[in-house]
């Protein structure tokens, strides 16, 4: 192994913040950090990047890079899979390689997909490609000091003998299983890097758009990521992005729990059609998470996507695909760019290192018009899909932009949502705020926890013109003291889970100043209350679409109106990175 390689990941802990380190051999092609000195807390957080196909495009990969540290602060690394060099001329890497221009994050890439880029990686055990630029290898290990264990994979698969500069064969990935998973404590890996997508990935899951996963990808990376079972799994070479709902790695009722896995793939550098290829996360290496917190199940987690093909995928054949994911299939109905997804604090995080879930959420009793894994979801209503929430206009709505934040897990109410999950509801309804502003509207939110099994938070814009915030609230008070309803005003800032327990009844309404109205539901109340409201002549004056069963439309009408809506919604979409 060259000076260049163990110099370019001692430049990486040390920007990362673990000086003193030594780096060692612990087999045919896995390298470990052994710490000498740990001076940061072995708990931080460490800040990544992944992206996908570069395709020689250096200069716009890395002036995003710079925008988004300017804007977000420093990350510690940057993972590229998929093809890092492209068929353009060398003249942009070349001022990479001399050192006329440098990268701005240490950066660590994948191998060749094609005989046409094989000469850009002279050493298959990997080398140092240019200052901050490392080629990890054919396959390997890269564990750091802070315990994170990140395998690669480099080329397409090959089932030929001899096996191409550029492709991996069964032996590649069975000597990789066997190395990482024959050890009794083996529990699985932080981050798997390859560059197709593993065969059957969609099974189970949201749609991928126009890649048919039962025929495209690798069958033996779908045997890798079985066995190894990472929290994080990312590739590239299809140019689209695709964010799996994350899937469970463990058979319920019948194995103990284990962690979930985000299978990520991501877009090529500067496409015009502004597909996401960056991908920024935080993580906490496993082995230093209690072991209860590592094995929560996010609410959105589906079955294994490979779970009758993992056998099959090892000997590289042909499978058929599991039965048909009925229930657990749903749509991506959206034309317009999918992205995602960032945190309140703009960083994209599908998931913090330390969720503060308390619980996973029940179940459905029975089917439900609302849980996004649902077959009877109205997915032609759907307008935008965030990390935890979606939004979709509401079925008879009382306005053609009136609609509804939910949870895309099974969450009755407001009061037993995660902290994760309160925390994008919020970024839904600020961001609805100052869309309804820009279209001269104030919006007014209302849930009624009340012969509901699914939270349903609706949100109705009022123009400005039609009457002023008090009027909203004084026609609440108003008609709630005409109906025998104790409608009690709340602090602005305060928390509905402070004044209402789970499992309780309740009706509450937040203005656009944030202040809010609660009533707790002892024993009746009418459900088209918060509608009948907002209908009456001193608000909407709309009163005959009070009940929403009278106001609904075709399938053809919804459907244009949810085209418009996401539109018009696109500038305001937090949960897309503008390339």
């Amino acid at each position: 192994m060259s000076f260049h390689w163990l110099g370019g990941l001692s430049s990486y802990l040390c920007a990362a913040g673990f000086s003193g380190v030594a780096w060692v051999r612990n087999s045919s092609f896995a390298w470990s950090v052994q710490p000498r000195l740990l001076t940061q807390m072995a708990q931080k957080p460490l800040r990544l990047l992944a992206c996908g196909d570069v395709e020689g495009k250096f200069d716009a990969l890395f002036n995003r890079v710079r925008a988004i540290q300017k804007k977000s602060g420093n990350f510690d690394l940057l993972l590229c899979v998929g093809n890092f060099f492209g068929s353009t001329p060398d003249a942009e890497w070349e001022e990479y390689k001399t050192g006329v221009k440098k990268a701005p994050i240490q950066t660590y890439v994948l191998g060749a997909n094609n005989q046409e880029t094989v000469k850009y990686f002279q050493d298959v055990d990997g080398c140092e490609l240019a200052e901050n630029i490392t080629y990890l290898g054919r396959k390997g290990v890269f564990t750091g000091s802070s315990g994170l264990q990140i395998v690669y994979l480099s080329g397409t698969e090959s089932l030929n003998e001899p096996v191409p500069g550029y492709s991996f064969s069964p032996k590649d990935v069975s000597s990789l299983r066997t190395m990482l998973c024959s050890t009794p404590q083996f529990k699985g890996v932080d981050i798997l890097l390859t560059s197709p997508w593993p065969k059957y990935v969609g099974n189970f899951g949201n749609s991928s758009g126009e890649v048919d996963t039962k025929k495209c990808g690798s069958a033996l990376i779908s045997s890798l990521a079985t066995g190894l079972k990472p929290r994080y799994h990312f590739a590239s070479l299809e140019k689209t992005y695709y964010e799996r709902l994350p899937y469970r790695n463990h058979i319920v009722l019948q194995e103990n729990a284990q962690h979930a896995t985000r299978f990520i793939a991501l877009a090529n550098v500067g496409n015009p059609e502004k597909k996401k290829y960056l991908y920024a996360f935080s993580i906490v290496p496993m082995k230093l998470m209690d072991a209860a917190e590592l094995v929560k199940q996010p609410p959105d987690v589906t079955e294994n996507p490979y779970r009758k093909s993992g056998k099959e995928a090892s000997t590289g054949k042909q499978t058929p695909a599991p039965e048909e994911e009925s229930a657990c299939q749903f749509f991506f109905d959206l034309n317009e760019k999918q992205g995602r997804k960032r945190s309140s604090t703009g960083r994209d995080s599908k998931s913090s290192p330390h969720p503060k879930q308390p619980r996973k959420p029940p179940q459905p009793p029975g089917p439900c018009w609302f849980c996004l894994a649902s077959p009877e979801v109205e997915k032609h209503l759907v307008v935008n899909i965030g990390t935890h929430c979606y939004l979709a206009l509401a079925k008879g709505g009382l306005s053609d932009d009136h609609v509804l934040i939910l949870p895309i897990g099974h969450y009755q109410s407001v009061v037993e949502l995660s902290a994760e999950v309160v925390e994008e509801v919020e970024k839904y309804k600020a961001t609805l705020r100052r869309f309804f502003r820009s279209r001269g509207k104030r919006c007014v939110l209302f849930e009624r926890n009340y012969k509901s099994h699914h939270l349903q938070l609706q949100v109705i814009p009022v123009p400005l013109s039609s009457c002023a915030t008090d009027d909203i609230k004084d026609a609440f008070i108003t008609q709630a003291q005409e109906q025998q309803i104790e409608l009690l005003e709340i602090p602005e800032h305060s928390d509905i889970k402070q004044i209402a327990q789970p499992g309780a009844a309740y009706f509450y309404v937040e203005l656009d100043t944030g202040e809010k109205l609660f009533h707790r539901i002892k024993k009746n109340f009418p459900l088209q209350f918060g509608r009948e409201v907002l209908a009456s002549e001193a608000i909407l004056n709309i009163p005959d679409k009070s009940d929403w069963r009278k106001c609904q439309m075709s399938k053809e009408e919804e459907e244009t109106l949810a085209r418009r809506f996401r539109k018009d919604f696109e500038p305001f979409d937090f949960t897309v990175d503008d390339d």
